[in-house]
């Protein structure tokens, strides 16, 4: 990694403005994403190239100077933290509230409660900063990739203009791909077939056996890996074809119309959740409790085996003190008083509900900085489980305090991976916290718009072939539990649960006890129960886009290398605004 000069331009108001704006339109990708399959995408790579490309074409029609290496780190921290505003409960914990209770949050309630939720992230993210960057030496991978990205692309001009042609280009290709399926009513292919269910037939599409024509989850699979794909298929295969009818035939869940070209994902859904969140709740944990090493070291120190790359350097110019002291006391008042004012949470619950936040953010980071992987279902459900002893029978308590915990968690993760970029390249860790304030700000105020435009009937919309929203049955399945006692459930979702619990926990184990070449070989819990919650038609979609990205991998290393990611987030991205922009038209009455 290379330093960048110390009177090298950073922070500017293009640099901030840039990554507000593309996190506010990046966030509309992962919503998107995250009603359709559960989870988004981090998208520091894609803002850096964009932001790139758009002061270079910039520059040369008004010779404004160049958009330099820091201003450009200040504009992918910025975006990063826009678009993961998603996780501050916009796929989750706020249409699960609103499906159980009726409760509307207007737009400027929503964007004022999205921007504190993710302050509460960004304040737990600065304060770790040294610890985990600097002492402990934490890889944060995804950090390292931007950094490697920046030094490339100002090392090479030319090669960081093919790629954002290659961006931009799969995104256009995507966008117009959604735009002809929507208004030439292509949904899914059916595949011919039908399957005895009881006393009735169900064909292929009923049990949503069918082809999907959209490419984004063909690019969401190519970014994955193979064990991932399989396992897709594979409990797609399981569960709609084998258990979804044997639960029919004996009477737990009811069948959908008489109907060989509609889907029964709605009413098949509400008994296959049960054993598919418990098994993803339940492998979420195991893995948090299996880096038990991690969680000790959050609270007192000690560092991990670095690489080279993760080498790191004594920062200055930190955050003052004071004004972080002052920040901490600001945000933790406001999440509470959000809390109390919005969701009748009474103010001690409320308060430890806050504190609890700030405590499992840190474990998040962690655990994110030495895996890469952020465990926000993981911590929002040990809130929700707290929430269950302290404010128990109330659904709006234990969904909307957990959300600040997810929301926490997912903030403060991107926070220290961008932070680990800055130290690679030499940025200001205190410019950087005042980008990524900024973009939560952009991300609240056009992610809140764009979930509200997108979903203004929650309990209709969701839960449906169009929006399966995994994540949301998920936090909804868990409030009612906590709520209502096991009475709630269908009949023999109880016994399918406690499988799938202890299915979670032993892939979990094996995981991580088994030697890695043969660990590779175990299913992936997370993605088995997922695959109860969507239709086998996505399983397959991720399926055949793992195993297209395998063979790119295979055979065309180079050309994989440097664009097989870029192609694929262009895809994500195009076909995700395209889908809001038809809302929108539909909305405005097209």
């Amino acid at each position: 990694m290379t330093n960048a000069k110390a009177a090298e331009a950073e922070l500017t108001w293009r640099a901030v403005l840039t990554g507000a704006v593309l996190g506010g339109v990046l966030s509309l990708c992962n919503i998107y994403s995250g009603l359709r399959i559960g989870w988004g995408f981090n998208m520091s790579i894609t803002a850096a190239l964009l932001g790139w490309g758009f002061w270079r074409v910039v520059g040369g029609a008004t010779r404004a100077p160049a958009f330099t290496k820091l201003e450009n780190n200040l504009n992918q921290t910025g975006a990063s933290a826009g678009a993961s505003i998603s996780s501050a409960g916009l796929v989750s914990a706020i249409p699960a509230m609103t499906m159980l209770t009726g409760r509307e949050l207007s737009y400027p309630e929503l964007a004022c409660w999205l921007f504190v939720i993710g302050m509460v992230g960004v304040t737990v993210g600065i304060a770790l900063r040294r610890q985990m960057i600097e002492v402990d030496k934490l890889p944060f991978a995804n950090g390292i990739a931007s950094a490697e990205t920046l030094d490339k692309m100002y090392a090479a001009g030319a090669d960081a203009a093919r790629k954002v042609r290659a961006l931009v280009g799969a995104g256009a290709l995507a966008a117009l791909t959604k735009t002809v399926l929507h208004f030439a009513h292509v949904a899914s292919v059916a595949v011919p077939g039908s399957l005895a269910v009881g006393a009735r037939r169900a064909s292929m599409m009923n049990l949503t056996v069918a082809i999907d024509p959209s490419p984004l989850m063909i690019a969401v699979g190519a970014l994955g890996s193979v064990r991932t794909g399989i396992t897709m298929l594979c409990g797609g295969l399981f569960s709609w074809l084998v258990l979804g009818p044997w639960v029919i035939a004996n009477g737990w869940a009811q069948a959908g119309a008489d109907d060989p070209t509609q889907s029964w994902f709605g009413p098949m859904v509400r008994w296959l959740l049960w054993p598919g969140v418990s098994m993803m709740v339940t492998s979420s944990l195991t893995t948090v409790a299996l880096s038990w090493r991690s969680i000790v070291r959050t609270f007192t120190g000690g560092s991990v085996d670095a690489s080279e790359d993760g080498a790191t350097r004594v920062m200055v110019d930190e955050v003052p003190r004071r004004a972080y002291l002052a920040l901490v006391a600001v945000v933790a008042v406001l999440a509470v008083i959000g809390q109390i004012v919005l969701f009748d949470i009474a103010w001690w619950a409320a308060l430890a509900g806050v504190m609890l936040s700030f405590v499992l953010a840190a474990v998040a980071g962690r655990v994110s900085g030495e895996t890469t992987l952020t465990p926000v279902g993981a911590m929002g459900k040990v809130t929700q489980a707290a929430f269950a002893v302290l404010q128990p029978g109330s659904v709006t308590a234990n969904l909307m305090a957990a959300n600040v915990t997810g929301g926490a968690a997912a903030q403060c993760a991107e926070l220290l991976h961008d932070l680990k970029t800055g130290v690679l390249i030499g940025a200001s860790p205190r410019r950087q916290a005042i980008a990524q304030t900024v973009g939560v700000l952009g991300g609240a105020i056009a992610g809140s718009a764009a979930y509200l435009v997108l979903v203004p009937d929650p309990a209709r919309q969701l839960l449906t072939d169009e929006w399966p929203a995994p994540a949301v049955a998920t936090w909804r399945a868990v409030a009612e539990l906590f709520a209502q006692g096991i009475s709630s459930m269908p009949t023999g979702a109880l016994e399918a649960m406690a499988i799938g619990g202890v299915m979670g926990i032993v892939l979990a184990v094996l995981e991580r006890a088994l030697p890695k070449k043969y660990a590779s070989f175990v299913p992936s819990p997370a993605s088995l129960g997922l695959s109860f919650t969507i239709q086998a038609w996505t399983s397959f979609s991720l399926f055949f886009g793992s195993m297209l990205g395998w063979a790119l991998r295979r055979w065309a290393p180079e050309w994989s290398e440097r664009y097989l990611t870029v192609v694929a987030s262009g895809v994500i991205a195009g076909e995700s605004l395209a889908g809001v922009a038809i809302a929108i038209h539909a909305i405005l009455g097209g």
